[in-house]
């Protein structure tokens, strides 16, 4: 009877589908209930055209809204006039209903095909966000059971091996079925860090999960044995995520996923994770089987570096993901960030994703390569600013961090890229700039206040600024309005400029934010709200803290243009931004001011220096060499001992600025 009741929503409609455009009509359930105008709109629309295009369910057991999936031309119309945006149209390619993976009902996201792992090696996911990579993490790991695009009469496990036949998934569902294979999932952190632990000690979660033997490794190549007396409640989102990482690698199974590991991590901490994570993949489990390694991350250099293959996916966020066919890894990222599958011959982005150098960093380039010393170099607006040092105490007075910042200056039109090690005062570099902490002078009652400000700070400067700090969550949950009334009162002069909405508001994709309740809105919805906030408040100089945390791979490298758009080629003005990504920062920065020191400890940042000199001080210390794809000009991270990477050692040239035209395919 379940075979006879189940049939694979790919088969019957590929033909169809190749002759006939088809849309796709998506619900958004907060705005279709009972008594809101999209629920007496629709009731009083349905079946206008004879057909049951458009149906409201109103029962005692079930309330709801669905629109037929071949809806007619005129019931679609009535959708897209749908009052408050309950309903939105998708354009589905060809072909979109074949390999349809899983469904979660009646006008709501579906995902079309598969990732493939294949053991012994790291699969690296690849896509923009709500496109399908945690359904497909979820399914790997047998939290989903996939319905292959039938929820109301999903099929039976037999079913969905047979389905899969001649793939290595057939091999892979047979081998869980038959509980050969045991998954551990890293899931992702947020700010908030490992809440579920709260509580507990680390140590003894460390000592609970260590069914491989290897804790004091762990402990030592991911830096956590100073922590493990702390409360895991108590942790950073860094320290969280190194933990995370840690419990899941110790685990002895057979298939271990890791969802967003370089979130909160610096560059050399992300590299550490990564040697764990390749790690596993070599090793056999104590059972004899397989072992399958899944990993899915936004940072580009670091899935380069991490992965053995990729899939890419791609669709419409919220809507339907597809996953492309397996990959080589570079050919597998470039074609992502060109927004075309030559294989599948699908093209998915109407602009290709580019990392080439700023225009600043470009003239330095050639102004070295005739000699010109970059110092004599004119700048416009230019500021200087003294050396000095600043030392924070804890609460408790018992432990110091001293900041030294050497002399330097800044100008107008440029962005200065930070970058260090977590705990070499970054963030306390821009809240010097802020004038977080300048001390304020006595003075009388209602009188403006006066402050008695560092060398550094902008104040003292008599500089405008505006701070989009790091910690911005808190700030914008306890706001229980819309987006639009948050622009309404405090982005007045920015919310009406046309250029700002045409430069900002448009790519950050903010309009489609406007009516939604800014204390519901996602991690990565709410920072690129507060990106939004934070550029268009008027100032002088802009200070940004980890714009990408948060981000998709795509957004982040529209993130970059945006800054460089706005506040560089529009405004004219100076912008600050701490960043860990390395193709981020390649993109946005057109100088660098590098952190070193003991982190926690004592730290200096070094006066501000062209990129190229940036870097390569910065990973000379962590001896890792980067070169630039010659497709986009991303930079990939040489593997630790390759010609390339003795080559560029020996030269001293660890960040490789030229385009290497002698890349060689995966």
């Amino acid at each position: 009877m379940a075979q006879k009741a189940f049939a694979p929503a790919s088969r019957g409609q590929a033909k169809e589908d190749q002759i006939t455009e088809r849309r796709m009509v998506i619900l958004d359930p907060a705005k279709c209930k009972p008594n809101m105008p999209a629920w007496t709109y629709f009731r009083k629309h349905q079946r206008e055209c004879g057909k049951d295009c458009i149906t409201v369910i109103n029962t005692p057991e079930r309330k709801e809204i669905r629109i037929w999936d071949n809806v007619c031309a005129a019931c679609l119309n009535r959708a897209k006039r749908c009052p408050g945006d309950a309903a939105k149209i998708v354009k589905l390619p060809s072909k979109m209903s074949t390999d349809t993976t899983h469904v979660y009902g009646h006008n709501a996201f579906k995902l079309h095909g598969l990732p493939m792992p294949k053991p012994g090696q790291v699969l690296g996911m690849l896509g923009c966000n709500g496109t399908g990579k945690s359904t497909a993490l979820n399914i790997l790991s047998g939290k989903l059971k996939p319905n292959l695009g039938n929820f109301e009469t999903p099929p039976q496990w037999t079913d969905i091996i047979k389905y899969y036949r001649g793939s290595d998934l057939q091999n892979y569902f047979k081998m869980w079925l038959e509980g050969r294979l045991k998954v551990e999932v890293k899931p992702q952190i947020d700010q908030h860090g490992l809440g579920t632990h709260a509580g507990k000690r680390v140590g003894d979660l460390i000592d609970q999960a260590d069914e491989r033997g290897c804790k004091k490794q762990m402990l030592e190549d991911l830096d956590l044995a100073h922590l493990v007396d702390r409360d895991a409640g108590d942790l950073s989102g860094g320290e969280s995520q190194r933990l995370a990482i840690a419990l899941t690698a110790l685990k002895d199974v057979n298939v271990y996923m890791f969802d967003e590991s370089s979130s909160f991590l610096d560059v050399h901490q992300r590299l550490a994770a990564t040697k764990v994570i390749r790690g596993l993949a070599a090793r056999e489990a104590s059972a004899g089987n397989p072992t399958y390694v899944v990993v899915v991350e936004h940072d580009l250099a670091v899935l380069d570096y991490m992965s053995d293959f990729i899939h890419c996916l791609y669709g419409e966020p919220g809507c339907y993901g597809v996953v492309a066919k397996r990959a080589g890894l570079r050919h597998g990222i470039n074609n992502f960030l060109a927004g075309y599958i030559p294989a599948e011959n699908m093209q998915f982005r109407a602009e290709a994703l580019s990392f080439k150098v700023a225009a600043t960093t470009a003239q330095e380039i050639k102004d070295m390569g005739l000699g010109v010393d970059p110092s004599a170099i004119t700048r416009v607006g230019l500021r200087d600013y003294p050396a000095l040092s600043k030392t924070m105490s804890s609460e408790g007075g018992d432990k110091s961090f001293t900041l030294h910042i050497e002399a330097g200056s800044f100008t107008d039109a440029e962005v200065i890229g930070m970058m260090g090690e977590n705990g070499t005062g970054k963030t306390t570099y821009l809240q010097l700039l802020a004038g977080l902490h300048d001390t304020p002078l006595p003075v009388a009652d209602g009188a403006p206040k006066t402050y008695d400000n560092s060398p550094v700070s902008l104040l003292g400067m008599g500089l405008t600024m505006s701070y989009k700090r790091q910690d911005y969550a808190p700030k914008f949950r306890r706001y229980h309005k819309t987006v639009r009334d948050l622009f309404e009162r405090n982005l007045q002069v920015a919310f009406t400029d046309r250029l700002f909405k045409l430069f900002v508001l448009r790519p950050l994709r903010i309009e489609e934010l406007m009516d939604l309740t800014v204390s519901t809105l996602s991690g990565g919805e709410l920072q690129r709200l507060a990106i939004t906030v934070c550029l268009g408040t008027p100032a002088m100089v802009y200070l940004i803290d980890e714009p990408s945390a948060g981000l998709d791979c795509e957004q982040r490298v529209i993130v970059a243009k945006v800054i460089k758009r706005w506040v560089v080629s529009h405004l004219g003005r100076t912008c600050f931004v701490i960043e860990h990504d390395c193709l981020m920062m390649s993109a946005l920065a057109d100088r660098m001011v590098i952190f070193s020191g003991t982190p926690g400890v004592e730290a200096t940042a070094h006066a501000p220096c062209a990129v190229g000199q940036g870097f390569n001080t910065f990973l000379r210390h962590l001896e890792v060499t980067f070169r630039r794809d010659p497709a986009n000009h991303r930079p990939r991270i040489n593997k630790a001992g390759s010609i390339k990477d003795r080559q560029q050692k020996s030269a001293g040239t660890y960040y490789l600025l030229d385009v290497d035209e002698d890349e060689d395919d995966d």
